[in-house]
């Protein structure tokens, strides 16, 4: 590393020390207990209602459905789980394809994997780190057929069922284009909006736009009940569905054990829909937060080398986790030893899924935007500042 990329990154790490005013360890995102955490946790334990029953899940599932904007909300054990039950709401099954992106999140395509379907990777945009329409219209053009209402890979004859794309580090993607080309196609549109929380495009909710989206609520998160997850959406029939699958396809009766399918235990605990009603009381504030420390970072970065990427047009991010980019992958490596031995804590993005062992052999197609970003992207700290 040679002396100007020192001076810039050591520049770097006292800026990020001096916003979080303080010289200890910077982590790369941690949760806010800032209101009524404790005391909804206390009530919670006092009622004995700390399983999949209580008062605290419905009031979390009526208030993430009124703070998205969606008919109905299902409450979930975690985002995986909210993703997995979306894909078996769509029918999809063994030997059915789907589409997604490279650059995401690993829950993705193991959501994917669960049902027993093979992925289809499509390229993603730089300007949204998220899947490209544009590249999926072209896949679709090119590459299948649509007959009785359904659309099916010339190559392998397998019904494409599902399109999941995400928005990335709660930036937007171009959803809504994407949806027209899914409709076109007969492919149901899953939102993986795990980490778009609080982010809207053309002033609609991430998660609103699909027949069905996934949120999450891990440790990670913007707000968090230590896990969970959330499935939301405006069909009726879908929600109560995905209501019955998630509690175990248990056959209402007031002490019968029926179930009539297989089901899941992936409803949300009692004790996590405290901490999240809870988190849902600052959620605005900590977004605000995130957005001002989003300016401070654009204001920085724009006298180094190192690009800050900003929200796409149309669109209002939450800034999960803020992203620079960096030239290379030899300069990004550096960054990201130099600032993790110096107390602060940088993350590149994830390893592209189609160069992981288990996906290795599912389709792909001219993924360069994404082995672009996978070179350059590196995420800085983002908790909101206290």
């Amino acid at each position: 590393m040679n002396e100007n990329s020192v001076n810039q990154n050591l520049a770097v790490i006292n800026f990020i020390k001096s916003i979080y005013n303080k010289n200890k360890f910077i982590p790369l995102h941690e949760p806010r207990f800032l209101g009524n955490e404790k005391k909804y946790l206390n009530e919670c334990i006092d009622s004995t209602f700390v399983s999949s029953v209580g008062k605290f899940v419905d009031e979390f599932e009526s208030r993430i459905a009124n703070y998205t904007g969606s008919k109905y909300a299902i409450a979930t054990c975690n985002g995986t789980s909210a993703l997995h039950t979306s894909l078996l709401l769509a029918n999809v099954n063994k030997n059915d394809e789907v589409i997604t992106q490279p650059l995401t999140f690993v829950a993705t395509c193991n959501a994917i994997s669960y049902c027993g379907a093979k992925v289809i990777f499509i390229d993603v945009d730089k300007d949204t780190m998220g899947l490209s329409p544009t590249a999926l219209k072209f896949f679709l053009e090119n590459n299948t057929k649509v007959k009785n209402k359904q659309c099916i890979n010339n190559k392998t004859g397998k019904v494409i069922k599902a399109c999941v794309p995400m928005h990335s580090y709660g930036h937007p993607c171009r959803i809504d284009e994407i949806k027209k080309i899914c409709d076109d196609y007969y492919i149901f549109l899953i939102e993986d909006a795990a980490e778009s929380i609080g982010s809207t495009y053309k002033g609609k909710h991430t998660g609103t736009f699909g027949q069905l989206g996934a949120i999450s609520f891990n440790g990670n998160k913007i707000i968090t009940g230590g896990g969970g997850g959330c499935i939301i959406t405006n069909d009726k029939v879908l929600a109560e569905k995905a209501k019955y699958l998630t509690t175990t396809a248990k056959v209402p009766h007031k002490w019968d054990f029926n179930h009539d399918m297989v089901g899941y235990n992936y409803r949300m605990p009692n004790l996590n829909a405290a901490l999240l009603v809870a988190q849902l009381e600052n959620l605005n504030n900590f977004i605000n937060n995130k957005r001002e420390l989003a300016n401070y970072y654009e204001t920085f970065f724009s006298s180094t080398d190192y690009f800050f990427f900003k929200e796409p047009s149309n669109s209002k991010s939450n800034y999960w986790l803020n992203v620079i980019f960096l030239k290379n992958r030899k300069q990004r490596d550096e960054f990201l030893d130099f600032t993790n031995k110096n107390g602060v804590m940088t993350r590149p993005t994830w390893r592209l899924m189609n160069e992981l062992e288990m996906f290795k052999d599912c389709e792909g197609v001219d993924l360069k935007n994404a082995k672009y970003l996978e070179e350059r992207v590196v995420n800085i700290p983002s908790s909101v500042r206290l």
